[in-house]
């Protein structure tokens, strides 16, 4: 199973920063897929989730700005981040979640500047 990310940068607040997420070497329907984050100093944070029943959920900072979606055909994970703040500032993983085990990407660094 992996998960490779793609997509960060750097950003004026208020902009938009769109993630992929390739993850493969899974059944689908076997496990969910998530982005997590982690700034400098604080604890992972779970971003959104599309878990096994294909039910999303957002934590509660982000909702109403950012979006994830998929591409099946391209087992691909898409996290749509849009009006960016400065507290975004984070290394973004994707995370396979599987009953017994959690792969992890390398990590893709988003940076917003004020």
């Amino acid at each position: 199973v992996q998960a490779v990310e793609s997509g960060g940068g750097s950003v004026q607040a208020g902009g938009s920063l769109k993630l992929s997420c390739v993850a493969s070497g899974y059944i689908l329907g076997s496990c969910g897929v998530a982005w997590w984050r982690q700034a400098p100093g604080k604890e992972r944070e779970l971003v959104s989730r599309l878990d096994r029943f294909d039910i999303i959920t957002y934590a509660d900072s982000v909702k109403g700005r950012f979006t994830l979606s998929q591409d099946n055909a391209k087992n691909t994970l898409y996290l749509q981040m849009n009006s960016l703040k400065t507290e975004d500032t984070a290394v973004y993983y994707c995370v396979v979640e599987c009953i017994t085990h959690n792969y992890w990407g390398q990590g893709t660094q988003v940076t917003v500047s004020s």
